[in-house]
């Protein structure tokens, strides 16, 4: 007599599907709690409240609220790479594509800061993670192609990149700690700031 036995052959796929939905259920959960109850004042048992998942189970995904917080900024920085896209994509001039990107990142700020509910100082999330990587490589490449099409002076991408990230990031929080958001003098700092130093750095070239 032959005994067989059944493998479960859809096991492994229902567990990652399972694991996959935990944590989706976490971060809709710690949106929810972050914009009713505000950083600051949310907890992780909060957080566990919302959802039908043990504490325990909590732990397998996250540490803290803070790690719940860096993986729901991770996946802002995911959803705005498009608009970052369809800037590079319409641009006529490195002028209108900083102008279309640094106001579409304000503007994003602006509506995150606000479905979070901070509001204390605004939260930086780690700039070492692959989605954020991925977000300063998008903006680099955005760079190297208006470079590549003559619409911006030939000066180091990265060096720019890093130049427009980093002014865009400090004016952004200086911006949400306003009540209103300023986003229109905001954007029009940034920008002239940009376009100054690159009008310096064309002389310099140009220059005997």
């Amino acid at each position: 007599m032959t005994l067989s036995l059944a493998v479960d052959t859809h096991a492994p796929r229902r567990r990652e599907q399972a694991k996959a939905a935990n944590r989706e259920a976490i971060l809709a959960a710690g949106r929810q709690v972050f914009a009713e109850l505000g950083y600051e004042g949310a907890t992780v048992r909060d957080i566990i409240r919302r959802t039908d998942l043990a504490a325990g189970t909590f732990y397998n995904y996250f540490k803290s609220k803070e790690e719940v917080f860096q993986a729901l900024a991770e996946d802002a920085a995911r959803r705005f790479r498009p608009m970052l896209r369809a800037a590079r994509e319409q641009a006529t001039s490195f002028e209108s594509y900083l102008r279309q990107a640094v106001t579409a990142y304000l503007r994003f700020r602006s509506g995150e800061h606000a479905l979070l509910g901070l509001t204390g100082p605004p939260l930086r999330a780690r700039a070492s993670t692959p989605e954020m990587t991925a977000l300063f490589e998008e903006v680099r490449g955005g760079i190297e192609d208006v470079i590549a099409r003559g619409l911006a002076p030939k000066v180091d991408a990265e060096y720019l990149a890093c130049a427009c990230i980093g002014m865009a990031q400090e004016v952004a929080d200086c911006m949400l700690m306003r009540d209103p958001h300023d986003l229109a003098g905001a954007s029009d700092f940034i920008c002239d700031m940009v376009l100054g130093g690159l009008a310096q750095a064309r002389a310099r070239v140009l220059s005997p």
